[in-house]
């Protein structure tokens, strides 16, 4: 049980490491209050009503939230499996809104601009945000739980835990941004919230891991999982980055039918080809120049994983990995933008080193260093977000929200959460829905 053990070993040391910004808002003391999406233990959540967040230092900025979503990696944070999670934790990383009142400090915004807020809590100061490694933030996590597990601390995020330094999150009707001269990002008039809402993340994380994986005009590229990080990461190769082939791993038919239909990849539903590495080797004899993981450590196959994820054997299955070992070129490169935790077994290192393989762990992407690149793409339409949105609900249905999102049920991909504040909905998007009547 060397996952559980090394887990709590690393639990066992609790606390928290002195840091130049340390969670301020986790005693929220205002007179107001708002509607907020609570986690209250494994797959348990509530909608509360909360203290609304103050500004707390000169960087601060306060939002009036208009437009937030559930992620993919909500999910985790939903089944429990990130550790240091605390009942009343606000979740939820991605927004857009309106400058409600900001800091004495801050200059690149105003109240009343209209804004996306980066996942990632970043000083905008230390060595590696000087050099655009925005979520490596030196400043911003305290958990003294992953610099005993990693070595080091990451930076933090919005919404996902202690782990991850404990930050309010954006399922609400406010928020506080940090830095707001540096996790901030204007929203060009005429850009409607729901193409400028996925920036805060989907948008250049996908982007981040197409740019980090290096891939080349003319290459041929794997896709392992078909959430909205790959959907989007099939448009940046197909739009952007010019992929020859791509070819596309996943067993939900919908989104099959999308990468094929919109981006020309060729899929592989590893529901009717069980050895997928098999599979894409006859479609790709010399193996892909690049493969992407997009699915991540949820996803066990076999049940020798799923039953060692059962038991803490493993917190993370190897199965996708060594799916991509097989299926890659000798020397090509192996990209890992998916979530993974910490540890998992039966790796096929062998594979890796005997083939020469690059395997990159592209990290939290740095979504600060793509935004200007990223939103040109967008105002150009050489990259369209709303492609992927398929559902439209009021932040009042976000608990079924996440049942949805999590069964994969009624079509879901990407939704786009409205508050009270939203503006009506743009041209061409999803109409709103009841989530409660969809269950």
């Amino acid at each position: 049980m060397a996952a559980n053990i090394a887990a709590n070993m690393a639990q066992s040391h609790l606390g928290e490491v002195p840091v130049v910004a340390s969670n301020q808002d986790k005693e929220r003391t205002s007179a107001s209050d708002m509607l907020a999406c609570c986690w209250m233990g494994k797959s348990k959540l509530e909608m509360k009503r909360v203290a609304r967040p103050e500004i707390t230092d000169v960087e601060d900025v306060l939002l009036r939230i208009t437009a937030s979503t559930v992620c993919g990696s909500d999910l985790h944070l939903f089944h429990g499996e990130i550790m240091q999670l605390k009942a009343d934790d606000i979740l939820g990383h991605e927004c857009a809104g309106i400058v409600e009142r900001v800091g004495s400090s801050v200059t690149a915004v105003k109240p009343g601009d209209r804004v996306v807020a980066a996942f990632n809590v970043a000083c905008g100061k230390c060595q590696f945000c000087l050099k655009q490694q925005f979520t490596a933030c030196d400043c911003t996590n305290n958990s003294s739980v992953m610099e005993k597990l990693y070595g080091h601390r990451t930076g933090g995020v919005m919404g996902y835990s202690h782990f991850v330094g404990g930050f309010s999150g954006t399922q609400a009707e406010y928020c506080r941004v940090l830095y707001g001269n540096t996790n901030l990002l204007k929203i060009p008039s005429g850009l409607s919230d729901e193409k400028a809402l996925y920036l805060s993340d989907i948008i250049p994380t996908s982007y981040h891991a197409v740019w980090d994986a290096g891939v080349k005009e003319g290459e041929i590229v794997g896709v392992w999982g078909l959430g909205p990080i790959g959907l989007c990461v099939v448009q940046w190769l197909r739009n952007v980055f010019k992929a020859s082939r791509i070819i596309v791993v996943d067993n939900v038919p919908q989104r099959l039918q999308l990468a094929k239909e919109r981006w020309g990849a060729e899929v592989v539903n590893f529901d009717e080809h069980t050895d997928v590495a098999a599979k894409v080797n006859e479609l790709v004899p010399s193996g892909l120049d690049r493969s992407i993981d997009c699915a991540g450590f949820r996803y066990a196959k076999s049940l020798v994983h799923r039953i060692e994820r059962a038991v803490g054997l493993e917190t993370d299955t190897s199965e996708i990995i060594n799916e991509m070992v097989r299926s890659t070129k000798k020397f090509g490169t192996i990209a890992l933008i998916a979530d993974y935790a910490a540890y998992t077994n039966h790796l096929l290192i062998g594979g890796i080193m005997e083939k020469g393989i690059r395997l990159i762990g592209c990290g939290q992407a740095p979504i600060q260093r793509h935004w200007n690149e990223c939103l040109r793409h967008v105002m150009e339409d050489r990259f369209n977000p709303t492609v992927i949105l398929t559902h439209r609900f009021r932040l009042e249905d976000t608990v079924e929200v996440y049942k949805l999102f999590d069964l994969k049920q009624s079509g879901i991909i990407k939704v786009f959460l409205e508050t009270r504040f939203s503006a009506p909905t743009a041209p061409g998007t999803p109409a709103l829905v009841s989530a409660k009547d969809m269950e």
